[in-house]
């Protein structure tokens, strides 16, 4: 591993730990995060967002089997969407467990396996699952690259991770599938 991505890995575990809101490079867009296990932390998301609190978060976890940590019960087609999902895809399960208990208002957890080499580590390390909103206010269109997030919310969050702002990739929003008791699902983002 590259030095500054070890270091800046080092880092953000470290600010995490303590509890600290992150602004930081997903697989998708950017995003601000916490520990997906703390509720004062999950707290500080809310209002660094300025996002209404029944606006559930989106949790990030390093691999499909660290899903049965945090959800009651997963169904077998779960696994089958993530191992054949092209393009990022988040997944609302009916129930959580062992999360912040605000990261949602109706028990209900969204959940995306990480393909991020930066984001999967930063999980691993901190050996729990972090939460991820898109870089802009509640309301405001999302940040699709560093450059256009807001100073406003830049200054807000605890720590801005410092890999990747000049990465002009293709970034996009993950798709959003809430998996009903039936085994089928219903796409809510695209």
């Amino acid at each position: 591993m590259d030095k500054s991505f070890e270091e800046e890995v080092e880092r953000t575990v470290a600010v995490l730990k303590a509890g600290k809101t992150i602004l930081y490079p997903t697989d998708t867009i950017w995003g601000v995060g916490c520990d997906a296990t703390n509720n004062k932390a999950c707290e500080r998301v809310y209002e660094v967002k300025q996002r209404p609190a029944n606006k559930s978060l989106i949790i990030l976890v390093d691999s499909a089997e660290r899903l049965k940590d945090y959800v009651v019960d997963v169904p077998a087609i779960a696994y089958d969407l993530i191992s054949h999902a092209v393009n990022p895809l988040s997944i609302v399960f009916a129930q959580s467990k062992n999360l912040a208990k605000n990261i949602s208002a109706d028990h209900s957890v969204c959940i995306r396996v990480v393909d991020n080499e930066f984001c999967k580590e930063v999980i691993r390390r901190l050996g729990k699952p972090i939460t991820s909103t898109s870089a802009n206010l509640s309301g405001q269109p999302s940040a699709m690259i560093f450059s256009d997030i807001s100073e406003e919310l830049k200054n807000s969050v605890d720590y801005v991770v410092q890999l990747y702002h000049d990465s002009f990739s293709k970034p996009k929003s993950s798709t959003i599938i809430k998996l009903k008791e039936d085994n089928t699902f219903e796409i809510l983002r695209q």
